[in-house]
Order: C-alpha cells, then structure tokens, then sequence
C-alpha cells in the first residue's frame, strides 16, 4: 500500500485549519466526515474490489455535493464581500470553504497515487512549461474576448486571496481533476494507445463543464487552461499541477482585471 503524501496532507490541514477558526460546524457536518471514511476504507482495502469500487462511487456523490455546498453542517465564512478590486470590474465574493477540502483531504488518504511523484526537476520544467502555456491559452483567450483587461494591482487583501486560493481552492481543484480523474483515466486507459492524452483531454473536458454555471466563456477558458494543467501532472506531477495552477491564477489576479469586466 502506498506512503501517503504527508506534504500535502499537512499543507490542506494548514489551509483547513486556518479557515475552521474562522467558520463553523455543526453536529450535522459529522456524518458527512462518517461517510467519507467509510468510504476511504472501502478504496484502501484490497481484499473486496466490489467495495472499492461502490467506495469510489459514493466518494464521487460526495465530492459533488461538497463542491456545490449541498451538505448540511457546515457555515462556509465570508471573508470577501463584494469588492471591486478595480472600478471596471465585477464585484469579487470570497468564502472560507470547510467542505470543499474534505475532498483533497480524503482523497491524498485514500489515493495517495494521485500524487504521481516526480523529481524536483522534472516538476520545475514541467511547471514553467504548462504556466507558459496555459497563460498563452486562458489569459489570452480573455483578453481577446474582452473579458479582462490590464490592470496590475496588489490591494489589502491580496494574502488573504492568495493563503486561499493556493490551499482551499487550488491543491483540492488539482488532486480532483489531474491526481483522481486524469491520473485515474491514465490508469484505466493504460493498454489503449495515446490512452495518457485521452485522460489528459477527459480531464480537461470534466474541469471545464464544472465551470459552465459561470457561462460558456468560463467553460472555454477552464477547458483551454486545463490542457495546461493536465501537461504539468502527465509531466511534472500534483505539485506541478498545482504550481500552475496557482500561478495562472495569481497572473490572473494581479495583473489583469479580476475576476471580470462588468457588463
């Protein structure tokens, strides 16, 4: 059985309970945390597959009612509201999630495969690579559909913005879509030919249609900068994922209009 990555398990435990000091549980908030361990037994365990695939199963269920704050117990603290960080842009909202990590949380504890481990080096190319890339692609691609425009800028609340985005939103978004749904397609595909590519564009498609409530413009650019994404795990791993991410993100943030232009 695989080690599990205590570097990032103690870096989303940072994040994690950094925003539980701030929000609240309530007691119904436990049976979701029952279910999810219950569910990571079932994946970790070897003798019953049967039991390891109804645990992925219900993890999948779980996730998504996680992501879209449909379970009940957990008060998710506003620490951002309705800010424009410039005047032509549209108001930004931020919340401390205490749901949406307990799916990093459970799958670097139940899957800690996801990681798919490469050196430093490799994680650095890879990194400066996909962020070249995805920047070209996503910003770009805002910029000529006049979505954003440039505007750098670092307001007071940018440490706040960044702690969050980089462990709440970014290492969750990253161990979900390239460490479990790509790296998990990748070991599915592994005997069909180019299956590596089909699970970095299944991936992609996946990431881009969970942006699709913010419009088909959103769904555009996630899906062009999830190809960059799904380049820096195939090539640098979770941590060259994440780096990319995160840095297309703070580009995003502190160079351009942020999150958008109104109207």
């Amino acid at each position: 059985m695989k080690a599990l990555p205590w570097l990032y398990l103690a870096l989303l435990s940072l994040g994690y309970g950094w925003a539980l000091s701030i929000g609240h549980l309530g007691w119904l908030a436990l049976i979701t945390l029952g279910l999810l361990l219950i569910t990571a037994f079932a994946v970790r365990q070897q003798q019953v597959p049967v039991a390891r695939l109804l645990g992925h199963a219900v993890f999948i269920f779980l996730a998504l009612s996680l992501a879209l704050h449909w379970l009940p117990g957990f008060d998710n603290g506003r620490a951002i509201a309705r800010l424009r960080f410039t005047d032509d842009a549209v108001p930004f909202v931020m919340y401390l999630n205490l749901d949406k990590p307990l799916i990093g949380f459970w799958l670097l504890l139940a899957c800690p495969w996801i990681v798919a481990a490469r050196s430093l080096r490799q994680t650095a190319y890879a990194s400066v690579f996909a962020l070249t890339l995805s920047a070209i692609l996503a910003l770009g691609g805002a910029l000529l559909l006049g979505m954003i425009a440039w505007a750098p800028k670092w307001p007071d609340q940018a440490w706040l913005w960044l702690l969050n985005n980089l462990l709440l939103v970014t290492l969750v978004e990253e161990a979900l879509f390239r460490g479990y749904i790509q790296g998990g397609l990748s070991r599915l595909f592994k005997h069909l030919p180019h299956g590596d590519n089909l699970a970095l564009l299944l991936a992609s498609l996946v990431f881009a249609l969970a942006h699709f409530g913010a419009g088909w413009h959103w769904v555009l650019l996630a899906g062009l900068a999830g190809v960059g994404y799904g380049l820096a795990y195939r090539f640098g791993g979770l941590g060259a994922a994440i780096a990319t991410h995160f840095g297309l993100n703070l580009l995003h943030f502190g160079l351009f209009t942020y999150p958008m232009l109104a109207g």
